[in-house]
């Protein structure tokens, strides 16, 4: 294993969500008490998922989604999104990322022009999240029980079927679309500046960092910076710093290779006695016992909705499958 290879991610994500010929995969996400949280991120790919069981709070575009079991959400691509859910409670959920040219975003034909480039650049916005009681829920469920039923079967020409079911799914919400350019213009702001501040921190986590040398970033005063940041990601920008080293630390735990003073150092934490217990109160045990129970955990690290993004140690996506497999 190579031990600087980090599968917990930060914020954009470099992972290619399944083939270049066939630019779709298939995740199971599962969340506890024990893994929480998918931290704040983006990639060029667009989401569209339902929620099997239980309850989270997705943040998408700065604002707070309450979704629960049967709840289905479509995330546009470069689109800032996390997801929490409350203490004590979980959720399971089916995600398909896909990349947009998938659906020949790029053919120059009317559909691509006039719906799929706009959802790519914003200009047109769907809904985020599709309820029960929303108008088309019914036939939004209906298209993603059919792609999965398309995934597991896998017959001859699924993957023609997979991609007419997402180009249905996408016209039949773009009738209940925003108003072209209906976002403010600080919301796309602050996205950016969050972005460039969570990028910032992924790339420097194993470094001192300060709240004023990321508040320069975005031109904030400290006071500022700090309410901007929790506003939008729902966790303090140290909070926030210490969960990605740990999660950094604990992806490069399972790999071996390195002892854990070597991992404590390489992940920004300085003193090996706040590592320890920081470690032991985010995963309920210490580094060493981390190590021993890696091959019986339940969210084994592997390389699969992301390395830039969201990470089996936050949590987030403990199972995938590959439908181009």
């Amino acid at each position: 294993m190579n031990p600087g290879h980090d599968l917990s991610p930060s914020q954009k994500e470099q992972t290619r969500h399944g083939e270049r010929m066939f630019p779709l995969k298939r995740y199971i996400t599962t969340l506890s008490d024990l893994c929480p949280a998918v931290t704040a991120h983006w990639h060029e790919e667009a989401e569209l998922t339902m929620i099997t069981d239980g309850a989270c709070t997705y943040h998408i575009h700065l604002e707070n989604y309450e979704a629960k079991t049967g709840d289905i959400l479509f995330i546009p691509p470069a689109e800032l999104h996390s997801i929490t859910i409350a203490p004590g409670t979980g959720i399971t959920s089916a995600t398909y990322v896909f990349h947009m040219d998938y659906l020949d975003m790029d053919s120059g034909d009317i559909c691509a022009v006039k719906y799929l480039n706009p959802v790519s650049r914003h200009a047109l916005v769907l809904p985020y999240i599709i309820r029960t009681d929303h108008p088309v829920y019914e036939k939004m469920r209906q298209i993603f029980c059919e792609m999965e039923q398309t995934q597991e079967i896998k017959e001859a020409g699924y993957e023609m079927k997979l991609k007419a079911l997402l180009l249905y799914a996408i016209a039949t919400l773009i009738p209940y679309r925003q108003a072209e350019n209906s976002r403010p213009q600080l919301e796309d702001e602050h996205t950016a500046k969050l972005k460039l501040v969570l990028e910032y921190i992924g790339e420097h986590y194993h470094e001192e960092l300060s709240i004023g040398q990321l508040a320069k970033l975005c031109f904030f005063s400290e006071y500022h910076f700090m309410r901007f940041f929790k506003k939008y990601t729902g966790m303090s920008c140290l909070e926030y710093i210490k969960n990605l080293r740990l999660e950094k630390a604990a992806s490069r735990l399972a790999q071996g290779g390195q002892s854990v003073l070597e991992v404590s150092l390489s992940c920004g934490f300085a003193n090996l006695s706040y590592f320890y217990r920081e470690f032991r109160k985010k995963y309920g045990m210490t580094p060493k016992q981390f190590i021993k129970e890696v091959p019986t955990l339940p969210f084994l690290p592997e390389q699969m909705y992301s390395a830039g993004s969201v990470s089996p140690r936050s949590g987030s996506r403990l199972s995938s499958t590959d439908i181009s497999s």
